[in-house]
């Protein structure tokens, strides 16, 4: 026993090692490890900077809200209570919900809640409580009594323009239909205010007469960006004509360089649209004719307002400028075999010219002249306003996420809705724009 004891005290230098167990090379193995792990830590931004910059980064990076804050900062101070979220923070939440087209506030904050990214991207702490329904209820009850976001959309127009992205020579009017959120009421029942939803009637484009009940989105869009400059919603029974004015004017508040043309459909063929383009915006209106059942055209002229010469044939156009259109004799264009000739109507070899002027009336003379290949191009351009609704239904919840009660809030919607298409537009251009710069 005591040489035992002897010989371990007295073992060689090396012998311990070899003593080590399993367990104690595994305990340093995992300290080692560990050591490795520790020497940095990613923190969530850099994780978010490590994935490419989302579509809603982008849109969110290009929009301004410092006038809407201040406005609701100043309504804030007279309101007593906590803080609460951050309003520039549930001004992104409402964006991101147009951007990825949710349909109500229960489905913005449960992405909220079980999306971290859209949290961050939104301003919200990342580890903390997101807005509940209620707040942002209440939040969006404050916008629309503030109408900040009229302020917003103008702002946006203004740069869209400035960086060249509206062309603003042709502008396109048209109204589109919006059902309500609401129970429809029997016509009987309807209130005719001016603010409540009520039963609108139309043609669509194949003809067919559809009914709905809700509201009308009337809008202006420029033809090249398809983007809107202008709009207004009234109750679905309030005829587009009416609104012509109202969206003329806003415009012209909006934009700063004037445009040329203003292209609508037959349901704005009124003389009182005409002439207020032509004297107040020095500009034409291309608007097809709509006859209203008449059997004949006015004396003298064609159904397009052609003049007629003298022996029943239609006179050929020869151009027109300054409001003005010259029609010179089919015989001598060659457009017919008049069996007088030209001598049946003029002493001269030009043959018989006839002027029309848009001071005589500019509902029936406009320039370009109707019919010609110049006017047939400029109404075509018309359906850009109608391509501009699609997106705003198809992509940014318009119709579909429309879960809101009263004019007032619907108009909300639909300026969170054409905000988030120009903001789109403008951040995709500015990025482009970098990516060439850097190249």
């Amino acid at each position: 026993m005591a040489f035992s004891e002897s010989k371990r005290r007295t073992s060689p230098p090396f012998l311990p090692n070899l003593l080590v167990t399993k367990q104690t090379k595994q305990k340093r193995k995992e300290k080692s490890l560990m050591n490795i792990r520790q020497g940095y830590v990613f923190s969530f931004e850099d994780a978010i900077n490590l994935q490419p910059r989302s579509r809603l980064e982008i849109i969110l990076a290009t929009l301004d809200f410092y006038d809407v804050i201040t406005v609701l900062d100043k309504e804030n101070k007279q309101h007593r209570g906590p803080t609460g979220y951050p309003f520039e923070s549930k001004l992104n939440a409402l964006i991101a919900m147009r951007v990825y087209n949710m349909a109500t506030f229960t489905e913005l904050v449960e992405r909220l809640t079980h999306d971290p990214v859209l949290r961050y991207n939104c301003g919200f702490d990342v580890f903390g409580k997101v807005p509940s329904i209620a707040t942002f209820s209440r939040f969006y009850e404050r916008l629309t009594q503030s109408e900040v976001l009229r302020e917003l959309f103008k702002k946006q127009v203004t740069t869209a323009e400035s960086m060249g992205l509206i062309d603003t020579s042709s502008i396109a009017i048209d109204a589109s239909k919006v059902d309500a959120n609401e129970k429809s009421v029997p016509r009987k029942n309807i209130k005719d205010d001016g603010q409540s939803a009520n039963w609108g009637s139309k043609l669509d484009t194949n003809g067919n007469q559809i009914t709905w009940f809700g509201y009308k989105l009337h809008i202006a869009t420029d033809v090249k960006s398809e983007l809107p400059v202008a709009l207004s919603i009234t109750p679905a029974s309030t005829n587009d004509g009416i609104m012509a004015e109202s969206i003329l004017e806003e415009c012209s508040n909006n934009l700063n360089s004037k445009p040329q043309y203003y292209l609508m459909d037959a349901g704005y063929d009124q003389k009182s649209i005409y002439e207020l383009i032509r004297k107040d915006y020095k500009a034409q209106a291309i608007i097809p004719l709509n006859h209203r059942g008449a059997k004949e055209p006015p004396e003298g002229l064609d159904w397009d307002a052609t003049p007629i010469c003298s022996a029943g044939y239609r006179m050929a156009y020869w151009g027109g400028s300054n409001g003005v259109n010259k029609f010179r004799c089919p015989h001598v264009m060659g457009k017919c075999d008049c069996p007088f000739g030209s001598s049946w109507c003029s002493d001269s070899n030009y043959g018989m010219v006839v002027k029309t002027r848009a001071r005589q009336d500019s509902r029936l003379f406009t320039v370009p002249h109707r019919g010609t290949s110049n006017w047939k191009l400029l109404y075509n351009k018309r359906t850009s306003v109608e391509r501009c609704f699609g997106r705003l239904k198809e992509h940014l919840g318009l119709e579909t996420g429309l879960n809101v009660r009263g004019i007032k809030k619907v108009k909300t919607h639909a300026y969170l809705s054409v905000i988030t298409m120009i903001a789109s537009v403008i951040a995709i251009n500015k990025d482009k724009s970098s990516t060439d710069i850097a190249a």
